[in-house]
């Protein structure tokens, strides 16, 4: 058998093992347990912190069926449900299209307010097709992230009568 053949088999079959080494390290990095979801806490001021703080206390376990498991960093400003995540950010600042007069006027396709079970709300499609609804007309902001292909009238319906009892109306500062 000629050697350069054979040291050339052997160097092939090194070269077809790496790949499979590094999709098998790719997917230990990328087990289940790294699954969980990651939202940025809010800052907001000592009120509005306290209002999100009884929110918190009162969010349902299961919003539009899935179960309530909360992103890191833990914290009361934030919550979600299934994967992929609907994350709900309390505290967050006024979205700029709130104050948009071509949002007011109906004349942005991407963003539109409207009201679920007596909560009004901001709904703003995302570029990779989720959509963000933000709490208008109550004292502190409140966002709410759903994933591309998700019923978000479900959610919105879900979380309504906790935004409704921890949230007042009223103008948020």
């Amino acid at each position: 058998m000629n050697s350069f053949r054979h040291r050339h088999r052997s160097v092939f079959r090194v070269f077809l093992r790496l790949p499979a080494i590094a999709l098998l390290i790719t997917a230990a990095g990328c087990s289940s347990a790294d699954d969980s979801a990651s939202a940025a806490v809010p800052s907001p001021d000592a009120k509005v912190t306290e209002l999100c703080r009884n929110l918190d206390k009162v969010l349902p376990a299961k919003v539009d069926g899935e179960r309530r498991e909360d992103p890191e960093p833990a914290s009361a400003l934030t919550a979600s449900w299934g994967s992929p995540a609907i994350i709900l950010r309390c505290g967050v600042p006024q979205p700029p299209k709130m104050v948009d007069p071509k949002v007011a006027d109906g004349h942005d396709p991407d963003a539109v307010a409207g009201g679920v079970n007596g909560v009004d709300w901001l709904m703003e499609k995302q570029d990779d097709g989720a959509y963000r609804f933000t709490t208008a007309n109550r004292e502190a902001y409140v966002e709410v992230g759903v994933p591309e292909g998700l019923d978000s009238s479900g959610v919105l319906i879900d979380l309504a009568s906790a935004v409704k009892k921890a949230i007042p109306e009223g103008i948020a500062s």
